[in-house]
């Protein structure tokens, strides 16, 4: 008995010695003042390596992209009828809206209400995200007071300025009032061949694609921030110190943004739109909802001139689903 004990003993003992012996012990002598040279000096070195040589190509593909996507859709509009809702975000391409109860107001104090629709227009289809223009990568944190010293351009305009593409002047003062311009259910739409609007569709959904998979690419070089609480996205190794968020029960932060690394959706969001498909009836009901697919803004847009969607788009669509039941 008494060896027994010995050996749960000693076998204690080793358990705590190394577990002890496995710490991590850190030091609280550490002069942060004497380290903050050398951490500036090794940001200073690193913004040399900026921007990446490889990923200028990438950029301009992204640039181009987006110049296509914005012409084509902003073409579609003149001839495909788009509703927006007059009190909510939500979207719908066809003739005739949707009469799905989803409404839930401006300020999401009441839901379950139907929808009052009016002209939809660009920025119902693209979803336009601003960021601050920085002068360079590694410039330092825009405080609260110097948020009116940087102008706010797109996110991905300023994504692909940062790895190096060569954007014109025109497009920074020309891209904020394209999108007021350009709506659509025009009284004088323009005159379209079917293969002509067939084209541009395709053409558009290939662009998309282009476009969301490069910003994934440059994503990965280059670093870029969303809040949590907002959309607020900032192209750049840190978010930026302007106390902008909205969020009203996290007023105690004083509007401080808490930041975390952002994905493609962030900068590119693709605006989830109902789908009609061949066998639903002509205006979607609320009683069918379970039984009817969605698709991104773009591609329904797109498919109403006869392009045809990514294999990859089916299974949100239900391509292949059941019809709602007629009662």
């Amino acid at each position: 008995m008494a060896s027994m004990r010995r050996r749960v003993g000693s076998y204690i003992c080793s358990e705590l010695c190394g577990s002890v012996m496995n710490q991590r012990l850190y030091s609280s002598r550490v002069d942060w003042k004497q380290l903050r040279p050398m951490i500036l000096k090794r940001i200073k070195n690193r913004a040399q390596d900026y921007p990446v040589k490889r990923m200028i190509p990438v950029a301009e593909e992204v640039f181009e992209a987006r110049e296509i996507v914005t012409r084509g859709v902003s073409a579609l509009l003149q001839v495909v009828p788009v509703h927006s809702c007059k009190f909510c975000p939500e979207v719908h391409i066809g003739a005739l809206g949707h009469q799905m109860k989803s409404c839930h107001g401006f300020k999401r104090m009441i839901k379950d209400q139907p929808h009052k629709w009016g002209p939809g227009c660009l920025n119902d289809i693209l979803v336009p995200v601003e960021s601050f223009h920085l002068e360079n990568t590694f410039q330092d944190e825009i405080k609260h007071d110097q948020r009116f010293d940087f102008p706010r351009v797109p996110a991905v305009l300023e994504l692909c300025n940062q790895a190096g593409a060569d954007i014109p002047d025109e497009v920074w003062h020309t891209d904020g009032t394209l999108s007021t311009t350009v709506r659509g259910n025009d009284e004088n739409p323009a005159t379209f061949l079917p293969e002509e609007l067939r084209f541009i569709g395709q053409r558009t959904i290939e662009a998309w694609e282009r476009l969301r998979l490069g910003v994934t690419k440059l994503l990965l070089v280059y670093p870029s921030k969303v809040c949590e609480h907002c959309s607020e996205v900032h192209v750049g190794l840190s978010g930026h110190k302007a106390r902008m968020c909205g969020v009203f029960k996290f007023q105690g932060w004083r509007g401080k943004h808490k930041w975390k690394k952002a994905g493609v959706d962030d900068l590119v969001p693709p605006k989830i739109v109902w789908h009609q498909r061949p066998h639903d009836p002509p205006v979607l009901v609320d009683s069918g909802r379970d039984y009817y697919g969605h698709a991104p803004a773009v591609i329904e847009l797109c498919m109403q001139v006869g392009a045809r969607a990514p294999p990859k788009y089916h299974c949100m669509m239900k391509a292949q689903g059941l019809a709602p039941p007629i009662k």
